[in-house]
């Protein structure tokens, strides 16, 4: 589940905030504008706060110590120019007088200032980088824990993938860095503040303030503009960015580059790229120039504004009106005010930029699971006893299609049978059996388990009825024992019960040949030692898998689909022995599996067309005789004697034996 950060979505739903249209609107523009800022902010500080309470206090105090020390460094310097400059006028004094001067002390102060600065900057530092780590640690467990609670339907729309791709961005260190930058605006205006009583105490400066605060204003109504644009940009060129990883990912990823040497797609790849690529650079390059070219002008007018000030001060110390030191304090005064008008503008732009960016991090986050119970609190679902299923008028499409996939579906599966699923790729068998684990649910229709609504159970406990082999099965980067026990995590079982899901898998006796047999780590990604299986042994290891899940049903979606015929008959042979009393589904094109069922369930273009035996369906001479038949004389072709030494491969019989 999500772990409080999806809290804040009931109460506020951020939302763009379209411009003012006129002077009456501006001030629900401010505070929409404002609202959806603060609420950002909100959600960052919580971030942080829940990986950990200390970032809070030492960057709070860290602002502070950092807001004051460039002051008190100013005046240090200032009274040690000023000690000298009254030295000077006095004329050379004896050396030991030196030793008991107050610009030994003053020197003794600043380089202790100067110290403590490092040490906190230093602090500073390693603080930011342990908290990054922890924040994106943070984070990228909310991103898995929301991922493990959403529904499959989400996974299939591209502009979920969008904000996936987006929310995966913000995992880095944008959320810390927006905390800094914020507890560096503290920092800043209290350097602000105190070179601001400064120059108001200075003798002829106090109009200084207003006009580099004038000066200041093009220069924050930039950078709020150019953050805004750099937003929208990056969010709404989310598909050329995922095109980009997708075409460099092609070509370092080990599983297609096979493919990808041989049907020399490399340039091909390459110069999809680049394509994208360019299209994608034109744009971001016209953004960045026109903001720089925007800033060159306005720091050159700040630069002329600041000579005007630097020429009076210089004045005034010409005409012996102020000091050498308190020269060096007014100017510094007067460039630190500039600076931090900047900073805080700057600052400003990059926390509302980085507050928008986290507006992805947000919408995934919000986005909402649907197959749950529908009366909040799911039925148990009993367990070691044989089910009934019954589709009842099922129809399904695919979110954001209109063709339905499934349409009209009625069928019963009774406790104990074998089934199998026969159809043409795309007829709907293995969304049949989405639907039938709910995965999905159905457009229309309903599901009924043990005579109760699919969608009443508790969805995980729903789930461990299961025991299940997918067509695309997953390939798990862990040990061999781990992806056999994978089958059912819940499950303490000695490993006897694994090498016995793999004997009756026929994976026990390649996996002993492996260097460390059940110990060895499988796939090259992580260990050095790890083996590459080839994809007939990885399907043997899903299969020990289902064995190992000893589930109420089975379903096996091509369960044996690289396998070699001999291997394919032992499997088939295992389940004969031991499905027992439990209810199996299968799902295969090799149609000798589908002989001995106790019920074929035939589907094209999303229709059930034809339902019964083995016997019942070659007799009605329809869709299932015809691919039985097709497929039989496929065989029969390849081998080299003639057709009438082998009557028992002649369609007509209907042998159970004829594969």
């Amino acid at each position: 589940m999500n772990r409080g950060m999806g809290g804040f979505g009931p109460r506020y739903e951020h939302k763009k905030v379209p411009p003012p249209k006129g002077v009456g609107d501006l001030p629900r523009y401010l505070k929409e504008l404002l609202g959806g800022f603060f609420f950002r902010f909100a959600y960052i500080v919580r971030l942080v706060w829940q990986s950990g309470k200390w970032i809070l206090f030492l960057l709070s105090f860290i602002a502070l110590f950092k807001g004051i020390t460039p002051v008190i460094g100013s005046l240090i310097s200032k009274s040690i120019l000023n000690e000298l400059q009254t030295v000077v006028q006095k004329g050379a004094l004896p050396e030991n007088d030196f030793w008991s001067s107050p610009v030994l002390y003053l020197l003794i102060l600043l380089f202790t200032h100067r110290i403590l600065v490092r040490v906190i900057n230093n602090v500073s530092s390693a603080l930011n980088r342990i908290a990054g780590e922890k924040v994106v640690k943070q984070v990228k467990v909310q991103i898995m824990e929301k991922s493990k609670e959403l529904d499959l339907a989400s996974f299939d729309d591209p502009a979920f993938y969008e904000k996936m791709e987006n929310a995966n961005r913000e995992a880095g260190n944008r959320p810390l860095h927006i905390l800094t930058e914020t507890f560096g605006i503290v920092s800043t205006v209290i350097e602000f503040i105190s070179y601001l009583v400064i120059l108001l105490t200075a003798p002829g400066l106090g109009w200084a303030v207003p006009v580099i605060l004038a000066v200041s204003v093009p220069s924050a109504i930039i950078n709020f503009i150019y953050r805004k644009k750099n937003f929208q940009y990056m969010r709404f060129r989310s598909k050329e960015r995922r095109q980009m990883n997708y075409y460099s990912g092609t070509l370092v990823d080990k599983d297609r580059i096979k493919e990808v040497r041989m049907f020399d797609l490399a340039d091909t790849f390459i110069g999809r790229f680049l394509q994208v690529f360019d299209k994608y650079y034109r744009g971001l390059r016209r953004l960045i120039l026109s903001e720089s070219a925007w800033h060159v002008a306005i720091s050159v007018i700040t630069c002329g504004t600041n000579l005007l000030f630097y020429l009076l001060i210089a004045k005034q110390v010409f005409t012996g009106q102020i000091m050498i030191g308190d020269y060096s304090l007014y100017t510094g005064a007067i460039g630190s005010v500039a600076t931090c008008v900047s900073t805080l503008i700057t600052t400003s732009a990059t926390i509302y930029e980085g507050t928008l960016f986290i507006d992805n991090l947000i919408a995934f986050m919000k986005e909402k699971q649907t197959v749950l119970p529908r009366n909040g609190v799911g039925l148990e679902v009993a367990r070691d006893e044989g089910h009934t299923i019954e589709f009842k008028d099922v129809t399904f499409r695919y979110p954001g299609t209109s063709k339905n996939v499934l349409e009209k579906v009625n069928l019963t599966i009774r406790s104990g049978e074998s089934v199998v699923l026969v159809g043409l790729n795309g007829a709907g068998k293995t969304t049949l059996i989405k639907l039938l684990t709910r995965l999905y649910d159905p457009t229309e229709g309903q599901i009924l388990l043990d005579g109760k609504d699919l969608r009443d159970y508790d969805v995980k406990k729903l789930y461990r009825i299961f025991g299940i082999i997918f067509q695309d099965f997953g390939k798990y980067a862990v040990s061999v024992e781990e992806n056999i026990r994978f089958g059912d995590i819940h499950k303490q079982a000695p490993m006897e019960e694994v090498q016995a899901a793999a004997i009756q898998s026929a994976a026990h006796d390649y996996i002993q040949s492996l260097p460390d047999g059940y110990d060895t780590p499988l796939m090259r990604i992580f260990e050095p030692n790890g083996m590459e299986l080839s994809i007939g042994q990885w399907q043997k290891l899903a299969i020990a898998r289902a064995f190992y899940a000893d589930s109420d049903i089975m379903i096996l979606d091509e369960p044996t689909a690289s396998l070699d015929p001999i291997a394919e008959q032992e499997i088939y042979n295992q389940f004969d022995a031991l499905r027992a009393d439990k209810t199996t589904l299968f799902v295969s094109h090799r149609l000798s599996s589908a002989t001995t069922a106790d019920q074929i369930i035939v589907l094209e273009n999303g229709q059930l067309i034809e339902n019964g035996t083995h016997e019942a369906l070659m007799a009605a001479g329809g869709k299932y005789y015809e691919l039985f038949s097709t497929q039989a004389k496929r065989y029969l072709s390849s081998r080299p004697e003639p057709r009438e030494e082998h009557p028992e491969f002649r369609p007509k019989r209907h042998t159970k034996e004829f594969l």
